[in-house]
């Protein structure tokens, strides 16, 4: 009921998009930067934004908020263009930068009361929750917290006004896996309510559970927006046999033959490998050894990833 009420709610804004970029291009001289990026985020959608530390990924997101121009292209935000509307655009977007940055003799509840105020809202009620979800201490001095506890405030200040839009830049660096899984069903709540959430990554395993959809970012380049569910559909297959020491050498010479076959790795009876040919021919090429054990299994999404850095 809460997911059709978000989107109901998402049809009277009439927001088809909550992110759209049309061969956006920030050039930092000879420094990389983000080149032609061309990507769709639909409204209500949780999106993961991955790549490596220095793949433009951070770049893309000051550019969505108008933190830096971009060189080139153009981008928009819940329907209106990042620059020209910048303030109507803040006032519906949480962010959290992926360092949180406060003022270290301020206590936790004053940051968060004034982050409120800037926007000239008064979300008490709202912070309270969240810093009780997320066992945030206000009494404490920034400067007392760790980089956990400071992102834990910077959760907080991006949530309290209940954004259409969350942006977070590698939001679980720093929690414990306790505080990662509530933060999660934080944002899983807002996203029921309406909300898009945009997060960049580089932890393949939580854009998996939580992502719907994903954009893998290299060398500045976006290189694949896909769902999760079909960024792991592919015939690259990882095998692992088992076969008597004595049959190691034929057969493994027959496998570095065979057509699709790469990574071949031997330790004692285990042969272990990456296959994308036909199945047929790989079993084929077993015949007539003694298989003790044979294990046929999907990339993982760490694979696949490391498949378009390759």
């Amino acid at each position: 009921m809460e997911a059709i009420k978000g989107r109901a709610e998402r049809e009277e804004k009439g927001m088809a998009s909550a992110i759209e970029t049309r061969n956006l291009t920030k050039n930092y001289g000879k420094n990389r930067g983000i080149r032609n990026v061309n990507l769709t985020v639909e409204a209500g959608d949780i999106f993961g934004y991955l790549g490596p530390n220095g793949a433009g990924k951070s770049t893309s997101i000051r550019c969505l908020l108008g933190m830096i121009h971009p060189t080139s292209g153009e981008a928009y935000v819940l329907g209106k263009s990042v620059g020209r509307e910048q303030t109507e655009i803040l006032k519906r977007v949480g962010y959290m930068p992926s360092e949180a940055f406060f003022y270290p003799a301020m206590r936790v509840d004053e940051v968060i009361r004034y982050a409120a105020k800037v926007r000239g809202l008064d979300c008490g009620d709202e912070a309270k929750r969240l810093c009780d979800r997320l066992e945030v201490d206000g009494k404490k001095k920034i400067g007392q917290l760790s980089l956990g506890n400071r992102k834990k405030v910077g959760i907080v200040c991006a949530l309290q006004h209940k954004p259409d839009l969350v942006i977070m830049d590698e939001p679980t660096s720093g929690l414990d896996p306790l505080m990662q899984e509530a933060f999660f069903e934080l944002l899983t709540e807002r996203n029921r309510e309406g909300a898009t959430c945009f997060l960049s990554s580089h932890v393949l395993q939580e854009v998996k559970q939580y992502c719907r959809h994903a954009g893998i970012i290299r060398d500045g380049e976006l290189v694949k927006v896909e769902s999760v569910e079909n960024l792991t559909k592919t015939n690259l297959r990882r095998i692992k046999v088992i076969v008597p020491e004595e049959a190691w050498e034929s057969l493994g010479e027959r496998l570095s033959r065979l057509e699709g076959t790469a990574e071949l790795t031997q330790r004692g009876e285990e042969i272990t490998f990456s296959y994308r040919g036909e199945m047929a021919r790989l079993l084929k090429a077993l015949e007539g050894v003694e298989v003790r054990d044979l294990l046929i299994a999907e990339p993982s999404l760490e694979e696949v990833f490391l498949h378009f850095y390759d």
